[in-house]
């Protein structure tokens, strides 16, 4: 009789004995399961990434934009905003009629060139107010933000980020010069602290100017958004109603605008990225399929290769059952392996992701590893039942013969 170390001994002996085939069986079996890691990794660093993003902004956010969305967690209007009727700076002051408002920032944003001298280059611009500092938690490399001013005044100054400043102003000290912006003149109050990348924008390269000066300079009187901040997270939805109200009123009864919460935008984000995950991870799987018809048709193989052995076995003893087991017992070792060496891969390469874009948190989700380690498993154990029932219906008089 055979007990259950005999047969994980001979299995294992089975496996080193033909260490090409198991080599072949295990890369496969790790490819599809490092797939697995790497791409979900991928998958939930978006969403990690969206997250923080947004919690950057604060907690207690409410975002306006032009037009209007039945669905009040999507996000209308990225680039450009249509309504039939314009969002204006005088609707933006009127949100602040709200109890629960503390303060507020309109956005006008377009592209424009930038020049000095001989020195240009074209760079996102954004008009806004003193306010939006805050909300957006905006840090000065030196000089100084916007003023507080009535917003509804044109102002010829101006902050830019870090590469504006080395670029349009190599060797020089920025703060105090005149540059052009499109077709007008603006004053450097203000260099931006480095921050990069963050919801879209690179700070680094963003020129910020009063909103006012904004409309005027692209000629567009409507607003991109207006943010809103309150003053506790628990006043968000009356806080929503109430500027949604504020609005309605001054737009003639007109709806024609769509209030978000910051929680409503990050929920939307996060439902899709989720989403892609997981179906970046099914598609992953999908090799571990091929990986198990591999198996298969390699133990196939195995079973007319180890005729005579497995006459052997019935000869002395062996049951169909332990004929059986020990198939079992061989895949289950190869997806043991194939695993393990895959969840090293997908290490490695999440380990390169982070090297190569260190603000990106790359991170496989503890459910993808352990769903692609389970299906590694179920896939080499179930592909394996084919050539395990041929090895177990054998002859053993016909096995011994090589029949």
């Amino acid at each position: 009789m055979m007990g259950p170390g005999d047969v994980v001994r001979f299995s294992f002996r089975s496996l080193t004995g033909f260490r090409t085939r198991t080599a072949l069986m295990v890369i496969a079996m790790a490819i599809g399961v490092g797939a697995v890691v790497v791409l979900t990794a991928l998958g939930e660093g978006a969403r990690r990434y969206v997250v923080n993003e947004f919690s950057s902004l604060g907690s207690n956010l409410i975002i306006v934009f032009p037009g209007r969305t039945e669905t009040g967690g999507n996000v209308p209007g990225m680039l450009v905003g249509r309504s039939p009727r314009d969002l204006t700076l005088e609707d933006a002051v009127a949100v602040l009629r709200s109890r629960h408002v503390t303060r507020i920032a309109p956005l006008n944003i377009g592209s424009a060139y930038l020049s000095r001298g001989r020195l240009n280059r074209e760079a996102p611009v954004l008009g806004t107010t003193h306010e939006f500092r805050d909300i957006r938690r905006l840090e000065m490399d030196r000089g100084n933000f916007l003023p507080p001013a009535d917003p509804t005044k044109a102002q010829s100054i101006c902050i830019i980020g870090q590469t504006l400043a080395k670029e349009l102003f190599p060797n020089e000290e920025p703060i105090g010069q005149w540059l052009r912006i499109g077709d007008r003149r603006f004053r450097v109050i203000g260099i931006l602290g480095a921050k990069g990348r963050s919801l879209g924008f690179d700070t680094d390269e963003l020129a910020i100017i009063p909103v006012a000066s904004a409309q005027q300079l692209f000629n567009q009187p409507s607003l991109f958004r207006i943010l809103a901040e309150t003053r506790h997270r628990e006043s968000l939805d009356t806080a929503r109603d109430e500027i949604r109200r504020i609005i309605k009123d001054r737009h003639e009864g007109d709806e024609d605008v769509t209030v978000v919460t910051q929680d409503a935008v990050l929920a939307t984000f996060d439902r899709i990225l989720r989403t892609l995950t997981l179906a970046v991870g099914g598609i992953a799987a999908i090799s571990l399929a091929v990986a198990g018809i591999l198996t298969m048709n390699v133990m196939l193989v195995a079973v007319s290769q180890r005729t005579a052995e497995i006459g052997l076995l019935k000869a002395i003893g062996a049951s169909r059952r332990q004929i059986r087991s020990l198939f079992f017992t061989e895949a289950a070792l190869l997806s043991a392996c194939g695993a393990l060496v895959g969840l090293l891969l997908g290490a490695v390469g999440i380990l390169i992701i982070r090297q190569l874009y260190p603000a990106f948190p790359a991170a496989a989700p503890a459910w993808a590893v352990g769903a692609a380690v389970l299906t590694a498993a179920l896939t080499g154990v179930g592909f394996s039942v084919m050539p395990a029932r041929r090895a177990a219906r054998l002859d053993p008089v016909i096995a011994l013969a090589k029949r």
